[in-house]
């Protein structure tokens, strides 16, 4: 029998910053605390978020976000997993 694990992460990006592209291999959801996030997919998908959103993160799909804002984005993010489970992976295939 598996132990289920919960993950709660603090992410902080700074104004202008943009993360590398990456994947969760496991289900996550968060909330946007402050600033304004865009979310680029591979597919040329894009979805903008602004303080106070949810987001429901993609699993097993390469993205990255980049802060669109003059503030840092604060994301709250919950990652649902196996003990020991990595919830971020990044994807260097780009």
């Amino acid at each position: 029998m598996t132990q289920p694990e919960v993950t709660i992460k603090e992410i902080v990006i700074a104004p202008g910053e943009e993360l590398p592209w990456h994947q969760h291999p496991v289900i996550n959801a968060g909330i946007l605390i402050s600033g304004e996030l865009m979310v680029y997919t591979r597919d040329g998908k894009k979805k903008n978020l602004k303080a106070g959103d949810t987001l429901i993160e993609l699993v097993n799909t390469s993205h990255y976000g980049k802060n669109i804002s003059s503030e840092p984005a604060k994301i709250v993010v919950f990652y649902l997993g196996e003990k020991g489970d990595k919830v971020t992976v990044l994807d260097h295939k780009h």
